[in-house]
């Protein structure tokens, strides 16, 4: 049995899979997850397990270069937004942000190696973390 880091065996596989420039999403409970993409459901009910609690830890257990978020956030979730720029500053390496529309992001999760769904309902709430290299 794990003693540290993320218990979920799903995520754990999914991390321990990935290289540099792979792709991760994080989503609420709305985000569509296209067929090809492999779906990790934490979801349990509206708003458990929360977005940001998820993020904090996929991101403390994963070297991420580059994050990818829908412009849109920045509109209609605005302390959405700010939680997670300020969990990217307190990031150990320097984080690239990149703004995409929603449409955009949603066809991007064709690409990542999965979606992880969790019970948030703040819109927009959906966040790709790109994979950075150890070393």
């Amino acid at each position: 049995m794990k003693k540290n880091g993320i218990l979920n065996s799903d995520i754990s596989r999914v991390l321990s899979y990935m290289g540099h420039t792979d792709t991760l999403a994080v989503g609420d409970c709305g985000l569509p997850i296209p067929d090809e993409t492999e779906r990790i459901d934490l979801a349990v009910k509206l708003g458990v397990p929360g977005f940001m609690d998820v993020l904090t830890e996929v991101t403390g257990d994963m070297k991420t270069e580059k994050i990818i978020l829908a412009e849109e956030i920045k509109e209609h979730s605005p302390a959405m937004w700010k939680e997670i720029l300020d969990l990217v500053k307190k990031m150990d390496n320097p984080c690239e942000i990149e703004y995409v529309s929603h449409r955009e992001l949603k066809e991007q999760t064709k690409m990542c190696r999965a979606v992880i769904r969790t019970g948030e309902t703040t819109p927009y709430a959906n966040i790709i973390l790109q994979s950075g290299c150890l070393f």
